[in-house]
């Protein structure tokens, strides 16, 4: 067999870094070169290497697993050990960019034994290099540095310049991380002058980059200005917009240590900008990192806006940022409109946007002023070409907002008599911002958000465990925090509800569960309460009123968990409101509910939900669908089609929405905002598996509220109180998104 060189993407993590964490992202991918091949099954792996890197370069990072899944495959039945290895350290890649990073050392650790077994120094280093940056990425910057520093060994000894330089930013970023600034100022400054000497422009804006970062963490702030200012320039020279938007938050940053308040917004604003513009194009699960950079940016410009006092100006980028994370979860999921012209238009861009991203991709590989050149009229064409579609459908104009809305227009679409309170983590403090149609004001309460964070998830476990018994210490701890500064204020505004919005870890919390010390109660005994997923940024259309009738299913057959109590609430539904109808067990079918939603204005499914990102394996079922008879599952995305824009309420009363480690609660405003897209006024969902016979107890309550007139609010604050001697295990799973009345 003659030797060839296999289509191995190197991970040369030469890290952009927006404070204060590092975000690293691929600068280089080796092309593939695929010899003349005489063995079919050879030749089928090559493709599908070659396919993976295609999918790679277009963040399809799924399909790009599967791809060099399959080559691995056929690579060790046909013993190609270069072929394996090269798989193994793309499959190492793709693990990486999805975060998934112990499982990333494991594919780079079986890649190096390989390599160096076969005498390949090359994927020696690469490999080495790989697992230096995932250690980075886990915190283990020791761990990294001895990796790292064998990488920077073999580079030199064959002669790799881009690999000597990579190594060396890396190592850079690693020392930084450690808090070794001089340290790192010296690597990254023999990476700058390798990646002049080799005319590598983008590892030249990163070491630019990284150096500006250094010495704003030693306090020098002109002469980090100075770098980033290099950087900025170089990043519009290339086309790197993400480098750009990185570049202008790093500026903001330094100009705000720098006590150069103004110029330090502008920056900001602009970062957020491009942010903004360019959030579209990440469909798939890198997303994360991108949009974790666009919301310190947002926070490090509302912090700072609050201490200019501009509290207002604050608050419309705060909503727009929110608005923007809910578009990008209906994005994420391919959620549909209901219009087949805006569908088809939203699908266009969608597919202009991906070749984008894909064409951003291949400049950060290899540099050139032509490719340069046409992402710049591309973008003007994939930028314009979204103004005019939010035109033209109002319905999906929400996906392409980036430009904040005046906060009159936005106190407009808040309901008469309700306070909506929007907690937002800073670096040190918790901004509490009250907004009622009439007024806006912030208030700061002393909380660290790492802090803040801990004590959140400590809660939700609590919560979620009827026998515990630390519940009301820690809820007091959090009220302390999140209602304590602004209790004087909610009296002063005497509101008939309260609406949280929530954002972050906050969204896996009841509010009404807050537990005031002094006055021995929770929230929820003093006002009504409920959610939004953001403030609105257009009046919806009035609707025709129907009556109130519901169309209830539950306990779908067959399941793997029964759900008995669920069969109670479909009765009671159908007693309270004349004309409704029920469906139960092997009767609750999915082909019903498509055909008879649109005739009802309450839709209740007491069957399982599943909206964890991983999906429900318990269940059998796969992320952001609802359970119907016969194992069927319908995909929320869908929603749209349904026909809901009279649809007064849809209630999931046993979804699953746990928390799981480092989620940020998207899934559940996400669901609660695909669904209003889909013309719910509002949305019950659970965010625990509740116990069967409270949760029908809460319901029965709750609708035979309704019937007597009460709003919604008021509906589940009285029915919530009739169980509140319990564990607010019990009762306070359910929250009601979307409108009160």
């Amino acid at each position: 067999m003659n030797p060839k060189i296999y289509a191995l993407l190197t991970l040369s993590l030469v890290a952009t870094v927006t404070l204060p964490v590092v975000n690293g992202k691929l600068s280089s991918l080796v092309p593939a070169v695929i010899a003349q091949n005489t063995d079919a099954r050879e030749a089928e792996a090559d493709r599908l290497n070659e396919r993976g890197i295609q999918q790679f370069q277009t963040s399809q990072f799924r399909e790009a697993l599967q791809s060099w899944e399959q080559a691995l495959q056929i690579y060790r039945e046909i013993r190609n050990r270069q072929g394996e290895a090269g798989s193994l350290g793309n499959l190492g890649i793709a693990y990486s960019s999805l975060g998934q990073y112990q499982k990333a050392i494991e594919f780079y650790q079986q890649s190096l034994t390989i390599a160096k077994e076969i005498g390949d120094r090359q994927g020696e280093a690469n490999s080495l290099g790989n697992l230096g940056n995932a250690y980075r990425s886990l915190g283990q910057y020791q761990k990294a540095i001895e990796y790292l520093q064998q990488q920077l060994t073999i580079a030199k000894e064959i002669g790799d310049r881009q690999g000597e330089a990579n190594s060396l930013g890396n190592l850079g970023i690693a020392y930084r991380s450690l808090g070794q600034y001089q340290k790192a100022i010296e690597y990254l400054q023999q990476q700058l002058t390798i990646a002049r000497e080799i005319g590598d422009r983008q590892g030249e804006a990163n070491s630019l980059g990284n150096l500006g970062n250094a010495y704003r963490s030693l306090g020098q702030y002109q002469k980090a200005i100075e770098y980033l200012q290099q950087y900025l320039t170089i990043a519009r020279e290339i086309g790197d917009r993400a480098g750009e938007a990185l570049s202008l938050n790093n500026l903001g940053v330094a100009y705000r240590d720098n006590k150069q308040p103004a110029e330090a917004i502008t920056n900001l604003e602009a970062s957020l900008n491009i942010y903004l513009d360019m959030r579209g194009g990440l469909l798939r699960d890198d997303r994360k990192d991108f949009l974790a950079s666009n919301e310190r940016t947002v926070n490090n410009l509302a912090d700072l806006l609050i201490q200019q006092n501009q509290p207002e100006k604050a608050f419309q980028w705060l909503n727009l940022a929110t608005t923007a994370d809910l578009a990008d979860y209906n994005r994420l999921i391919n959620a549909k409109v209901a219009d087949p012209d805006a569908q088809k238009a939203l699908d266009n861009w969608n597919t202009d946007n991906q070749q984008l991203e894909g064409m951003r991709r291949q400049l950060q590989d290899k540099y050139s002023q032509e490719l340069a050149q046409q992402i710049r009229q591309f973008e003007e064409k994939v930028y314009k070409n979204a103004e005019t579609i939010g035109d033209k459908y109002p319905e999906i104009a929400e996906l392409f907002e980036t430009k904040p809305t005046d906060i009159a227009q936005l106190q407009k679409n808040i309901a008469p008599d309700t306070l909506v309170i929007q907690p937002v983590p800073l670096r040190d403090k918790v901004a509490l911002f009250l907004v009622t149609r009439e007024k806006l004001i912030v208030i700061q309460s002393d909380a660290k958000r790492d802090e803040l964070n801990k004590l959140v998830s400590e809660y939700r476990t609590q919560l979620a465990d009827h026998k515990n018994s630390d519940v009301d210490v820690t809820g007091g701890k959090l009220y302390e925090i999140l209602i304590r500064p602004i209790e004087s204020q909610i009296a002063t505004s005497s509101p008939k509800n309260i609406a949280i919005i929530a954002t972050g870890q906050l969204r896996y919390i009841p509010f009404e569960t807050l537990y005031d010390k002094k006055n021995d109660q929770v929230l929820l005994e003093k006002y009504p309460i409920y959610y939004l997923t953001r403030i609105s940024t257009s009046t919806p259309p009035a609707t025709e009123r129907k009556p109130l009738q519901g169309l209830a299913f539950a306990n779908p057959k067959p399941t793997q968990e029964e759900l008995k109590g669920t069969e109670i609430e479909a009765e009671t539904i159908s007693k309270i409101f004349p004309g409704s109808e029920k469906y139960l067990g092997i009767n609750a079918t999915l082909d019903i509910f498509k055909k008879q939603a649109f005739r009802f204005s309450i839709l209740h499914l007491g069957t399982h939900g599943c909206f964890n990102l991983a999906g429900c394996p318990n269940l059998g079922m796969q992320a952001n669908t609802i359970l119907f008879a016969n194992k069927e599952q319908y995909n929320i995305a869908d929603a749209a089609l349904l026909g809901l824009k009279n649809t007064e309420l849809i209630t999931l009363s046993a979804c699953q929405t746990a928390k799981e480690a480092n989620a940020d609660g998207q899934e559940i405003s996400g669901l609660a905002y695909v669904l209003e897209r889909a013309g719910a006024k509002s949305v019950i969902a659970s965010l625990w598996s509740a116990e069967d016979n409270t949760s029908a107890e809460i319901m029965t309550q709750f609708y035979q509220n309704l019937k007597n007139g009460m709003t919604k609010s008021e509906a589940m604050q009285k029915a919530k109180l009739s169980q509140i001697k319990s564990h607010p295990y019990f009762w306070s799973p359910f929250i009601l998104i979307g409108s009160a009345n």
